[in-house]
Order: structure tokens, then C-alpha cells, then sequence
């Protein structure tokens, strides 16, 4: 008897699956838009939500589909990518020490918002392409997958991004948009140090994509 999922039907499955089509529609009219503000705006709003609707996911287990279809291409990655890009300008490039290749060291990572934002995108948008098709097994093993990317890939991704993003529409009241990326990262660097002390008195220990 073939198989089939009821996990898709589940209302937190159909409430992810509206905020990521959400979530590609809002990128892909990036393209056509080149308001930075704007578009930080929205990102900032969406991104979240997005997160806590992948947290809410049910478990998915895959039905064994041998090769789930893509839509995104190199070249629907790379328009996507470069879209951002411009956007973003001088702002597109940010450093992060929060990841795990950088466990056992104290440089940060350069790393790019337009980059992260594409491979979300990337993961998503194959997603829900598949998802839209309609067909049981599929979206059973397209959703199975996306949660399994969202733990190891996009998820922490869109941390990493969304921290950068978060500074620069509102670290100083505005003004971070006159910082390197250099001086927002020691702001950062500051701001856990501070941290870890303050906890440190109280007596407690504180603790295909494109991969880094």
C-alpha cells in the first residue's frame, strides 16, 4: 500500500508555508526595488517569523522520494543575489563570530547579507516549489528536508544575517549606518564582554549552499 503523510496537513506546516511564500515573494520584488531602508525594513519583520514558524514545524520523517526537484537555478541564485547586493551597497559585506568553524578561533568571518539572504531563498524557494505541486510523497520529503536544513543550514543563517540587519536599522538610534562593518562588530564584541561579566559576578558559567 502506498504511503502517505499526514504531517503536511498539519496547521503549523500551512501556516510555514505562508510565511515562506512570503518570504520569496518579498526577495524576488527586490529585484525591481532599490530603497535600502525599506527593504531592511521588511527584512527584519519577515525574517523572524519566518524562524519561529520553522521552530513550530512538526517532525517529518522522509517516504524515501529519490530526487525532490529544484527550482533555483545558478542563475535565479546569482539575479537574487546580485539584487540584494545592490541593495545593500556598502552594507552587504558584515563580520560574524558565531560559527562553528570559528570555534577555536578569535577572527571573525566576512561574510555577505546578500549571500545569506540567497541561500535562504534558495532553500525555501525549492520548498515551497515542490510543496506547490500537490503531490503526497514530495511535499512529505521537501518539507522533511527543509526542516533538516533549517537546523543545520538556513536556520543558522538567518540568525547570523538578522543580527547584522538588526543593528543597522536601530543600533544608535540610526546612526549605524555611518559604521564600518569592523566597528559593528566590536560593538558586538563589547556588548558580549560586558555581558559575560556582569554574569561572571553572579557566579554563572556563560557560556548545496554556500558554506562557510
Amino acid at each position: 500500500m502506498k504511503k502517505e503523510s499526514t504531517t503536511i496537513f498539519d496547521q503549523n506546516v500551512i501556516e510555514f508555508v505562508t510565511v515562506a511564500v512570503g518570504y520569496c515573494h518579498f526577495l524576488e520584488q527586490s529585484i525591481n526595488d532599490s530603497d535600502r531602508h525599506e527593504f531592511i525594513d521588511t527584512a527584519i519583520k519577515i525574517l523572524p517569523l519566518l524562524y519561529v514558524k520553522a521552530t513550530l514545524l512538526p517532525p517529518c520523517t522522509t517516504l524515501g522520494v529519490d530526487e525532490l526537484e529544484c527550482y533555483v537555478t545558478e542563475d535565479i541564485y546569482e539575479v537574487q543575489r546580485m539584487a540584494i547586493a545592490g541593495i545593500m551597497g556598502e552594507k552587504d559585506d558584515y563580520l560574524d563570530s558565531f560559527v562553528t568553524e570559528l570555534e577555536y578561533s578569535d577572527e571573525p568571518l566576512r561574510k555577505n547579507v546578500s549571500e545569506d539572504l540567497a541561500d535562504i531563498y534558495q532553500d525555501i524557494k525549492d520548498f515551497v516549489f515542490v510543496f506547490k505541486l500537490g503531490l503526497n510523497e514530495t511535499m512529505n520529503d521537501a518539507l522533511a528536508k527543509c526542516e533538516e536544513n533549517f537546523k543545520m543550514l538556513w536556520g543558522p543563517k538567518l540568525l547570523s544575517v538578522l543580527r547584522t540587519l538588526h543593528y543597522i536599522a536601530y543600533a544608535d538610534d540610526g546612526q549605524e549606518e555611518n559604521l564600518s562593518q569592523e566597528e559593528i562588530y566590536n560593538k558586538e564584541d563589547l556588548y558580549y564582554d560586558d555581558h559575560e561579566g556582569d554574569h561572571n559576578n553572579e557566579g554563572v558559567d556563560c557560556h548545496h549552499h554556500h558554506e562557510e
